[in-house]
């Protein structure tokens, strides 16, 4: 899944950051222990999508099977639901330390399964555990290093949980790229995952439990001994009283809400209309189709006609590096530029990338290299592709026909120029490499084009505009639309309403280019960024500088600051927000 939970912060508290940890090293290994769970998250989300190349290679039935290829990348997806729901669960019960560890033993057994598997089924079962691992970590680690960091760093500490997301991502793509050559390729890039998982079991096994559920559950003097480990002599006391009155009021507010349930909090004004805003953002996160491009990203290459695995996953890395600077980008413009400018840019950018990324793709389908009969005929007879043979109007036929006729066929271009006609044949090792042998490209997934680098562009632009604004954003304003005391349960309908997208989104991108072409299927994902614009504008409040209370009016009138390139009344001059000023008025 794309971004992570996080907090806008600011130069300054980067600074002290960095001071403090040189201080105090203790700060910083809780932190990076944490935050090797966000690098898994990050990893075992991002290496399948080059894994998949050659997963393809070896089971066939994969290869020949797009559901199922969907359903490798997807089902990691689906456990991370049922992990985020469970992790939940087991954070109040048994503390934050243990759901770490439980998450490190699932991605090592789901690591081990997969490296080991002899079948499709085996893999999957594999991503499942893996995908449990992902959604425990996704909500542990933040909350972990949120509540073992001093106040002054929390907001600096909790936003690089994002950014060793999208690190992870990145490295998923470097590992890939390392073991291209090696035998069993797939089965080490999936397999090494287990490394970091071994390496966070043994640190986090070494470090305390989370002061915060320490004292939630009576145990003060534990809880204290940690905090003086984290804080100064000078500040100790002061931070131990401040923790000692928010588990207070932490528990009478939970008190408070016993009993909520979906129905009563639709009921209650200010939260209906900050769900319809959080989760929506959460559920347009996933349908502009950024998971299409960090799952698919080498498949989308090679569907732009990349032929080599090793090249695309190489492209590949371009987009997973912008997705980690992005994240940065967005750390340093989210509390300068406000939350509701930066996602408007964002969309606006994702639909001109989704625009030039369709019309790439319906120019490259549009100019597909021809199939010659004399090409075809240059093999022996029997490697004919059959649907090709058989055709009443052969002589019509160019590349993406030939592909798209039967899994069993496949293109092998001419040694003049990949552009000219070729050949269009059965679809398997011995043909491949006998079209290899003749110094020709060998296509399955797209054909020849002289627009591959033109796709190129179109994902890394997308991501661009994407990772700064509609990655993080939608995290952000989640953590700060809701009232206090249904925080927690808005913010986990929310996140699973996230997973949920994302798995219909990586079960459906496959089977769409197949069923409609590429071209077709960005086009919607660009339609689906219109709408995702117009509910921004309408929706979504402008949160940047404003206490939870004023949140809260905004949502009570719907005063919406259409307007939000001004500045508010209370950013010029400190003074109450006049609604009147605002831009917004009724919606």
């Amino acid at each position: 899944m794309e971004g992570g939970v996080g907090h806008g912060t600011d130069a300054t508290a980067f600074k002290d950051c960095l001071a403090l940890s040189y201080k105090n090293p203790y700060v910083l290994r809780l932190a990076f222990s944490a935050g090797i769970g966000g690098l898994l998250f990050g990893y075992d989300t991002g290496v399948i999508s080059g894994a998949l190349l050659y997963i393809r290679d070896d089971f066939k039935d994969v290869d020949r099977n797009t559901v199922l290829q969907e359903s490798i990348v997807s089902m990691a997806v689906a456990g991370a639901i049922i992990g985020a729901a469970i992790g939940g669960w087991l954070n109040d019960k048994f503390g934050r330390r243990t759901a770490i560890l439980i998450a490190d033993f699932l991605f090592f057994v789901g690591a081990v399964i997969m490296a080991s598997a002899v079948n499709s089924a085996l893999l999957i079962v594999g991503r499942i555990f893996v995908g449990l691992g992902v959604g425990m970590a996704s909500m542990t680690a933040p909350l972990y290093i949120s509540e073992a960091s001093p106040a002054k760093i929390r907001g600096a500490l909790v936003s690089t949980n994002g950014f060793l997301i999208t690190g992870g991502q990145f490295l998923s793509y470097l590992i890939n790229l390392a073991f291209t050559k090696a035998p069993g390729t797939w089965r080490w890039m999936l397999g090494v995952a287990g490394l970091p998982a071994l390496l966070q079991f043994i640190l986090m096994l070494l470090l305390p439990e989370s002061p915060r559920w320490l004292y939630r559950k009576g145990r003060q003097e534990e809880a204290k001994a940690i905090l003086r480990k984290i804080y100064s002599a000078e500040q100790v006391e002061v931070e131990i009283q401040a923790l000692k009155e928010s588990v207070d009021k932490e528990i009478e507010e939970n008190k408070a809400s016993e009993g909520i349930n979906l129905f009563k909090l639709c009921q209650t004004k200010t939260v209906r209309r900050g769900l319809i805003a959080g989760v929506g953002l959460q559920i347009f996160q996933q349908f502009v189709g950024i998971n299409t491009v960090m799952y698919y990203s080498p498949t989308i290459i090679q569907l732009a006609g990349i032929a080599s695995n090793q090249t695309a996953l190489l492209l590949s890395l371009v987009t997973a590096g912008l997705n980690a600077f992005g994240s940065i980008i967005s750390i340093y413009f989210i509390d300068r530029t406000g939350r509701k400018k930066l996602l408007v840019i964002s969309l606006i950018g994702v639909m001109i990338s989704l625009g030039f990324l369709s019309a790439v793709f319906y120019e490259a389908t549009s100019t597909s290299p021809a199939v010659s009969m004399a090409e075809t005929s240059h093999f022996a007879a029997t490697f004919t592709c059959p649907a090709y043979h058989n055709a009443a109007s052969a002589t019509s036929w160019d590349c993406t026909r030939c592909l798209k006729a039967s899994p069993d066929c496949g293109f092998c271009a001419s040694p003049q120029n990949k552009l000219l006609p070729g050949a269009c044949l059965i679809s398997n090792d011995t043909i491949k490499d006998a079209c290899h042998d003749q110094d020709r490209l060998w296509y399955t997934r797209g054909c020849p084009s002289k627009y591959g680098w033109l796709a190129l562009l179109g994902l890394a632009l997308y991501i661009i505009f994407f990772s700064p604004g509609m990655g993080t954003v939608p995290w952000i304003v989640n953590s700060e639309i809701y009232p206090l005391r249904f925080r927690g349960i808005c913010g986990g309908i929310a996140a699973t309403a996230n997973w949920i997208s994302n798995l219909i989104v990586a079960q459906s991108f496959l089977s769409l280019t197949h069923a409609i072409g590429t071209s077709w299927t960005f086009l919607v994902f660009g339609v689906l960024s219109v709408v995702a614009l117009v509910f921004v504008l309408i929706c979504v409040p402008e949160t940047k500088g404003l206490p939870i209370e004023e949140i809260e009016k905004i949502l009570e009138r719907r005063g919406l600051h259409l307007m939000f390139w001004k500045k508010r009344a209370n950013e010029k001059n400190g003074g109450e927000v006049d609604a009147k000023k605002e831009g917004g008025g009724d919606v």
